[in-house]
């Protein structure tokens, strides 16, 4: 009796095929026969689920994202049961920064999704996420819940801490790329942040 085929995880393997020749060479340089060999697929198969380079590329962001959300729960499970707001903003940061090979293939993967959809017509014309502003919602929300429960002071900002956190988490991302610091470095930037966001207010009697 022939194997069943799951159509989803073929498509997932092809996908991650993709994420992984453009950590290598960067996305600009891939084509769809790269993406074959690197599957060990025929290109009329990776051609058969995703029809056209943008399908595949869109799809690749999709898997990108996801393996991003998993990494960061899996940091809040080694957290503990209960995860106070800081520790999954602090979870989010962290797994943004590229620290090894997956995260460093998310980081020049993400951004080469940005670069690329700013000048192929075809991409561009798709959403580049559905929810631009999903990440910088969830850290506003977290900091809006520490704020209520006293864990900041109460004249924090949210939503311009949130955009400050996330650009900043960026940003060291580039720079550790780039050799212009090391990981840990980058990670004591963040976390000197966040002790600043986080000081409980004098006299409130938190921690």
């Amino acid at each position: 009796m022939p194997k069943r085929v799951d159509h989803e995880e073929r498509r997932a393997e092809i996908a991650e095929a993709l994420v992984r020749v453009a950590g290598r060479r960067g996305l600009h340089a891939v084509g769809m026969r790269d993406v074959a060999a690197e599957a060990g697929v025929s290109l009329r198969l990776v051609q058969y689920y995703f029809q056209t380079k943008e399908k595949l590329l869109l799809y690749g962001l999709e898997r990108l994202a996801a393996g991003l959300g998993a990494r960061v729960t899996a940091r809040l499970r080694a957290a503990g049961d209960t995860p106070g707001p800081r520790a999954v903003i602090e979870a989010l940061l962290m797994e943004s920064l590229p620290t090894d090979e997956k995260s460093r293939t998310f980081h020049l993967v993400y951004t080469s999704y940005a670069v690329l959809a700013m000048t192929d017509d075809a991409l561009a014309a798709q959403p580049f996420i559905d929810n631009p502003n999903a990440a910088e919602d969830a850290v506003a929300g977290l900091l809006e819940q520490a704020r209520d429960a006293g864990l900041t002071g109460p004249e924090v900002d949210v939503r311009t801490e949130a955009i400050s956190l996330l650009a900043m988490s960026a940003g060291l991302g580039t720079s550790i790329l780039v050799g212009q610091r090391d990981p840990g470095s980058a990670a004591g930037v963040l976390r000197h942040h966040l002790d600043r966001l986080f000081a409980a207010p004098a006299g409130t009697g938190h921690p």
